[in-house]
């Protein structure tokens, strides 16, 4: 089982900070880089967002595979895009993926849970 949303995110802010806190510019810049890779742009920002999600399974990171779906979520994803944003992962990671598929229901299911819990109805 994964940290609860709400925990994952406040641990990513606050590392984020310390990282971007250092100093260092090499870090910063490449956040930025990093952060407008996903701005709006001529591939809407969902996409973009679905599109992390993807590589991020690939590579399987689940730190990344949890950000790239609370974006996703918080984009209007639904359910059955992310369902084909996944099987595409699947398809060209193989079964290696398999292990993050499955971390990526329980977030994507907590994280539906969690909007509709603040919209005040089911997922």
């Amino acid at each position: 089982m994964h940290k609860k949303a709400h925990e994952t995110r406040l641990y990513r802010q606050e590392m984020n900070n310390r990282i971007l806190g250092s100093g260092f510019k090499p870090f910063q810049r490449f956040f930025a880089l990093d952060a407008s890779a996903y701005d709006e742009g001529a591939i809407p920002v969902k996409y973009k967002e679905m599109m992390g999600l993807v590589g991020s399974m690939v590579l399987r990171c689940n730190d990344c595979i949890f950000y790239h779906l609370d974006r996703c979520v918080q984009e209007g994803a639904t359910r059955e895009e992310l369902h084909e944003a996944m099987n595409i992962a699947l398809i060209i990671g193989g079964s290696i993926v398999i292990p993050h598929l499955r971390y990526a229901y329980e977030v994507m299911d907590e994280l539906f849970e969690e909007k509709a819990k603040s919209q005040g109805g089911a997922s």
